[in-house]
């Protein structure tokens, strides 16, 4: 593959750079449903061979154009997400237009499919982000477990080496599941070998069901894997100071009663292409009522017009505003529209799962009583301070 040189820039005098706030700053892009895996715990994945997915999937010029809209409007980073992003034969061509356009790329991938020609080109012209990969073992045998297919871990371990022999920048992530549980202390030191791993590793525990809400079977299987409140509990404070000085600060800041309001988030500020043109508020909010068609409408239309009065929307169930809406912990539980909707297909749902997560924290936390509910609460101000002033003044050395 012959590569052209060209240089990459922005014209930073445009006046969307010159004192002005962009309407947008940056774009996800789900090019591809399907994907080389198929992991049992995935919320989105189609079969790679899926014709009938891959027919609907926009073409390269429709998204040459949305890509040129992002840029327009102020864009100055993307990312190329899936299912596989790799498998669209277009990839290239698509990177390529991004980076022509000046947008840094961030590329989410298992890297089964990176090859040396892929490689040359990242290194060439590079992304100017770190490529982030998924890792679903340390092994074949937990690796294929899990990916569910034959031979996927040699592919990836091929792929992971052609990144650290070219030297381009990566970092992983992964989903703590029975068949590689075992190995966390091995990845976690593997990990610390990566020159460009400059991040606390990422891990998904808490899994989400189906976005499309396209099988009770798989939501079924997802529902077995994820980690109960008090393993995630567990997990979440394997460091207890670290653990404490953070979510002190995080109470400090997003802890309080929201309201009926919906949406107290940045969803609908950007936003999410999926493979089939659809602009979405956020990656795993695809209720038809809150999606906007960018096969008939634009970018900016879906910021200025569409997102905007979805944002204004207010819950109705009653159980959401008498729970959800008087929670001071609704931002430890991470209730939202998004979630609600892969739950149980509304907005205003409450995810009890997700409560009982925010409500173990908070027990540990010394925010909610045992037998509580936050929403009970009504001195929560007085324990968030409480907890704020345990971290900063530990008594006898510790949290």
């Amino acid at each position: 593959m012959k590569i052209e040189n060209y240089s990459l820039k922005r014209n930073l005098q445009d006046p969307i750079f010159k004192g002005k706030q962009p309407l947008l700053s940056h774009l996800d892009i789900e090019l591809t449903e399907r994907c080389n895996n198929n992991c049992v715990h995935c919320y989105i994945n189609q079969p790679e061979k899926d014709t009938n997915a891959a027919d609907r999937e926009l073409t390269t010029d429709e998204w040459k154009d949305i890509l040129q809209q992002a840029a327009d409007l102020g864009a100055l980073s993307v990312r190329f997400t899936g299912g596989e992003p790799l498998l669209r034969e277009d990839f290239t061509d698509l990177y390529l237009h991004a980076r022509q356009l000046g947008m840094r790329v961030i590329l989410f991938t298992n890297a089964r499919l990176i090859t040396p020609q892929l490689a040359d080109l990242f290194a060439k012209i590079p992304p100017l982000k770190k490529i982030e990969v998924s890792v679903y073992g340390m092994h074949m045998d937990s690796y294929d477990a899990i990916s569910r297919v034959p031979g996927a871990f040699l592919q990836y371990h091929q792929s992971i080496n052609l990144l650290l022999e070219r030297q381009i920048p990566f970092v992983v992530k992964s989903v703590l599941l029975p068949p590689n549980k075992h190995e966390r202390d091995e990845f976690e030191a593997w990990a610390d070998t990566i020159p460009s791993m400059d991040i606390n590793l990422p891990y998904a525990i808490f899994l989400d069901l189906r976005a499309r809400r396209d099988s009770a079977i798989k939501n079924r299987m997802i529902t077995k894997l994820r980690f109960s409140p008090e393993e995630g509990l567990a997990f979440l404070t394997r460091d207890k100071d670290n653990y404490f000085k953070s979510v002190a600060q995080f109470s400090a800041q997003y802890l309080y009663p929201q309201g009926d309001l919906l949406f107290n988030c940045g969803a609908g500020e950007g936003g999410c292409v999926d493979a089939y043109g659809k602009y979405q508020m956020c990656i795993p909010l695809r209720h038809p009522d809150t999606v906007y068609d960018l096969r008939h409408g634009s970018i900016k239309k879906a910021l200025t017009d569409v997102f905007p009065k979805l944002r204004d929307l207010r819950a109705k169930n009653p159980a959401y505003l008498e729970r959800c809406a008087r929670c001071f912990i609704k931002s430890l539980c991470e209730q939202c529209p998004g979630k609600s909707w892969t739950e149980h297909g509304t907005l205003d749902t409450p995810v009890e799962y997700l409560c009982q997560v925010g409500h173990a924290q908070a027990r540990y936390l010394g925010l909610v009583k045992e037998g509580e509910h936050a929403w009970e609460v009504e001195d929560w101000r007085e324990r968030i301070a409480q907890l704020s002033n345990e971290v900063t003044n530990p008594k006898n050395g510790s949290s």
